[in-house]
């Protein structure tokens, strides 16, 4: 007796997870209840071969338990994909933070420096009162922002930089690759590329007074993720940050994040702007901004954007109509009331800046455009080009291939490898005034 009670022992244990994750985590006596009901009704019938069979079957019980509520907090909800349609929802994802103030994102850690930036204004008050709230950068030198391991995603990322903002190249690396997937002067990447301020309200991406950019693009990672800020200038950087992430088990169908900037200044007469080429892999394409700077007078956007996709050549699968069009503008973007651009930010696109002449040394006229493809991405499995033509008017009614100072981040998904980015420009090569 004493025997098949004590062989039993891994087989209660068993059932007693498996009815636990079966019923909803309902109360551990009634658990153990019908688990003990089930072991009496097996003691009294008697025979090894009904004792094996339900070995095995608590065995396999067990195992199925043990990926479910009781190993944890229940998984059914990632914590990912996050609106406010699922905002109640329970999540067994753990959330972490990195900044100034807690460098490694460890649980029970933030605030605690006695040393930083702040140290001097802190020096009454002590540890805990804001002495470490950013980082300064020496020219020439790199900072890893955050370093985590995963599996997880981040979710929110801002940063608010001092200096020449096509100066800081900011980097992101996953699951260990030696080449970045992300890599892009920091203003563009946040859709602020002439170095001057402007309010952007999108879904992905936002820009707040004074100079604080924000990105909500889901970031997702199984292994690692590393950010970097590299200070091109000769002159030292302040940069406040913070990388907001969670711990969390990733989906198989979860592709890698990608941003890489692009710039042609001038535009080779009759050549098209490239906006994204060489990309290899299976993914899809989310986002375009454009720094757009004019050297003509008239109209400047009669350009089509085209999407080569999976193996196309001479012409694309997708074709636009018109720069405004794909940017979702329409008729020069000009307020008819005013005979003026306007501005405007939306969810998805917007023309948020346009940098007037001042008739003295700012002389040229440029835009800030984005396009957001959150509820139409640009599908590919094999491979993906995009460029736009640069097109304005002669006098005789005929187009002119303008020859126009542009930049450009394309952002898009894609399962790794990716193929390696083009050399980013110079310093002297990326700079704006």
């Amino acid at each position: 007796m004493k025997k098949t009670t004590v062989f039993f022992c891994p087989v209660i244990l068993g059932l007693a997870m498996a009815f636990y994750s079966a019923q909803g985590s309902p109360g551990l006596d009634m658990v153990l209840s019908r688990a003990g009901d089930w072991l009496i009704t097996v003691h009294l019938n008697g025979g090894f071969a009904m004792i094996k069979q339900t070995v095995l079957l608590g065995a396999l019980l067990f195992a199925l338990a043990s990926s479910s509520n009781l190993m944890g907090k229940d998984q059914g909800f990632d914590g990912l994909d996050m609106s406010l349609g699922n905002l109640f929802r329970l999540s067994g994802a753990r959330s972490r933070s990195i900044s100034a103030e807690n460098f490694t994102g460890e649980k029970g850690k933030g605030g605690m420096a006695t040393t930083g930036t702040n140290e001097k204004a802190a020096r009454d008050l002590g540890q805990g009162w804001k002495v470490s709230p950013s980082v300064r950068i020496k020219g020439g030198e790199t900072f890893t922002v955050a370093e985590i391991q995963g599996p997880g995603a981040v979710q929110h990322i801002w940063v608010t930089p001092t200096g020449h903002w096509r100066f800081s190249i900011l980097r992101i690396y996953w699951d260990g690759e030696t080449e970045p997937s992300v890599e892009c002067p920091v203003g563009d990447f946040f859709a602020c590329g002439w170095g001057k301020y402007a309010q952007v309200n999108s879904l992905p991406v936002t820009v707040n007074p004074g100079s604080a950019f924000n990105c909500y693009w889901a970031m997702p990672f199984r292994k690692s993720c590393r950010i970097t800020m590299e200070n091109t200038d000769t002159e030292e950087m302040t940069l406040y940050y913070q990388v907001d992430y969670t711990l969390t088990q990733v989906p198989e169908d979860a592709a890698y994040f990608h941003a890489q900037f692009r710039r042609r200044n001038p535009l080779p007469y009759k050549e098209v702007y490239t906006i994204l080429d060489g990309v290899k892999g299976w993914g899809h394409y989310v986002g375009t901004y454009m720094c757009w700077g004019v050297n003509n007078t008239g109209w400047w956007g009669e350009g089509e954007i085209k999407f080569y996709l999976d193996g196309d050549t001479k012409w694309p699968t997708i074709c636009g109509t018109g720069t405004e069009d794909y940017f979702c503008g329409s008729y020069n973007f000009e307020n008819r009331e005013n005979r003026q651009y306007q501005e405007f930010s939306t969810p998805y696109s917007g023309l948020a800046q346009v940098i007037r002449p001042d008739g003295v040394y700012d002389s040229q006229q440029r835009f800030g455009l984005y396009r957001w493809h959150i509820m139409d991405p640009v599908r590919f499995e094999k491979d993906l080009k995009v460029t736009i033509q640069a097109l304005g008017w002669r006098r005789d009614g005929r187009y002119l291939p303008l020859q126009d100072d542009i930049a450009s981040v394309a952002y898009w998904y894609q399962a790794e490898p990716h193929a390696p980015f083009p050399k980013l420009p110079d310093k002297d090569y990326l700079e704006v005034r």
